[in-house]
C-alpha cells in the first residue's frame, strides 16, 4: 500500500493552529507585549519552509518572553530538517536554550543553584530533540532519494541486459531463418523451376513459373530480413529445441537431390547419440547448408554425406558431383559458409571447402568432442 502524505499547506496550517492554542494556554491578554510576540511567532510558521532560519529568529523573542515555546520548537525542527550546517544548528539550539532559561524583562539565572542546572539540562534536551528529529528526517529523505537513484540505475541496467539478450536473439533468429526457412523456400523454387522446364502443359508451366517467381521474391526478402537482423544482433545464442544428428536421415531424404548418408565409424563407441547437443546441432546445420548449396548451385548433381569420429573429433564431409545443367539465378546473401565457420569456431572446430578434381565440390567440418556440454 502506498503511504499518503499530508499536503504541506495543511501541515503548516495545523502547526499554526497548535501554536495559537499554545499561546492561548500560556499567554494572557493582560500582557500585550508577550502576546504580540507570541502571535507573530505562531503566524510566522506559515513561512517556515521558505525562510526557516528567519522564522526561527522571529520565534526566539516569544520563547524568551513567555512559556509559549511550541512555535520555537517547530521552527527549530524545520531548520534542522532543511539545513546541513551542523554548527548553525548547534548555535540555534543553544540560543533556544538560553532564551527558554531566561525570563525577560527580569531574568533570573543562578548557576550555583542545583535546580537551575537541572532545568538547564532539561531545556537543552528539549532544544536538542527537534534538532535530532529534523536531522533524522533529512537523512531519511536523503536515503529515499538515494534508493530512488539506485532503483533507476537498476532499471537502466536491466534495460541494457534486455537489449543485449534481444540482440543475441536477433542474431540467432537470423541464423535460423537462413538455415531453415531459406532451405525450404529454395527447395520450392528449385522444384518449381524443374517443373516449369519439364512440363508441356501451358497451365502447369504458368503455375510453376508463378511459384518460382514468388519463391525467388521470398528468398530476396528473407535475405534482406536476415541482413537487418544480423546488423542489430550480437554473438549468436543457441535456442532450444534444436535438431540433432538423429534427424540427418530425414534431412537428406527431403533435400530434393539424390543424396546418400553414411555414418560411422565412431571412435567413442557410443555413436552419434553420445555427442554433446552443441556438436550435434553444428553437424546438422552444416549438412543442411551444404545440401542447400548443392541444390542451388549444382543442379542434377548427386551428394554423399559422411559423418564419423576419429581421435576425439567429429568429422563431416559433404561431397557432390559436377552439375548436369545450369544453375537457376537464385538470390543469395552469402552468409551460409560464414555462419558455418562462425559456429565451428565457437565450438573450437574448423570448416574447409573447395572444388574436387571431377568438377564437384566438397565441404569438410571438424569439431573436437572434448570440452563441450
Amino acid at each position: 500500500m502506498t503511504s499518503r502524505r499530508v499536503p504541506p499547506p495543511v501541515m503548516d496550517a495545523a502547526l499554526v493552529g497548535v501554536a495559537l492554542l499554545d499561546v492561548w494556554v500560556n499567554v494572557t491578554a493582560a500582557e500585550p507585549l508577550r502576546l504580540g510576540f507570541a502571535l507573530v511567532a505562531a503566524f510566522a510558521l506559515a513561512l517556515r519552509r521558505r525562510v526557516p532560519l528567519l522564522v526561527f529568529l522571529i520565534t526566539l523573542p516569544a520563547v524568551a518572553l513567555n512559556d509559549a515555546i511550541f512555535a520555537g520548537l517547530a521552527a527549530l525542527y524545520t531548520l534542522a530538517s532543511l539545513s546541513r550546517r551542523r554548527i548553525l544548528l548547534a548555535v540555534c539550539a543553544l540560543a533556544f536554550t538560553v532564551s527558554d532559561m531566561t525570563s525577560w524583562p527580569y531574568p533570573h539565572f543562578d548557576p550555583t543553584n542545583a535546580a537551575t542546572l537541572i532545568t538547564l539540562g532539561y531545556t537543552a534536551a528539549t532544544a536538542a530533540a527537534p534538532v535530532f528529529l529534523g536531522q533524522l528526517v533529512q537523512t531519511r529523505r536523503d536515503l529515499s532519494l538515494r534508493l530512488a537513484e539506485i532503483s533507476e540505475a537498476r532499471d537502466h541496467e536491466r534495460l541494457l541486459t534486455t537489449q543485449t539478450v534481444l540482440a543475441k536473439e536477433r542474431a540467432q533468429l537470423a541464423r535460423e531463418m537462413h538455415d531453415v526457412v531459406s532451405h525450404q523456400v529454395s527447395l520450392i523454387a528449385v522444384r518449381a523451376g524443374a517443373l516449369q522446364v519439364g512440363t508441356r502443359d501451358p497451365e502447369v508451366r504458368d503455375a510453376a513459373a508463378t511459384i518460382r517467381r514468388l519463391s525467388v521474391q521470398t528468398l530476396d526478402e528473407l535475405r534482406h530480413m536476415v541482413g537487418v537482423l544480423r546488423a542489430s544482433g550480437g554473438r549468436p545464442a543457441e535456442l532450444t529445441p534444436q535438431p540433432s544428428m538423429a534427424d540427418l536421415q530425414r534431412l537428406v531424404d527431403g533435400s530434393g537431390i539424390r543424396a546418400e548418408l553414411h555414418t560411422g565409424p565412431w571412435a567413442s563407441g557410443s555413436g552419434p547419440d553420445g555427442l554433446p547437443p552443441t556438436v550435434q546441432r553444428a553437424v546438422y546445420r552444416t549438412v543442411q547448408e551444404a545440401l542447400t548449396n548443392v541444390r542451388k548451385h549444382a543442379p542434377g548433381a548427386t551428394a554423399t554425406v559422411r559423418v564419423g569420429s576419429d581421435g576425439g573429433a567429429v568429422r563431416v564431409t559433404v561431397t557432390n558431383t559436377a552439375p548436369t545443367r545450369p544453375a537457376l539465378p537464385l538470390p543469395s546473401a552469402h552468409y551460409g559458409l560464414v555462419s558455418l565457420r562462425q559456429r565451428a569456431e565457437l565450438l573450437g572446430g574448423t570448416v574447409d571447402c573447395g572444388s574436387t578434381a571431377d568438377g564437384g565440390y566438397e565441404l569438410r567440418l571438424e569439431l573436437p568432442v572434448q570440452g563441450h556440454v
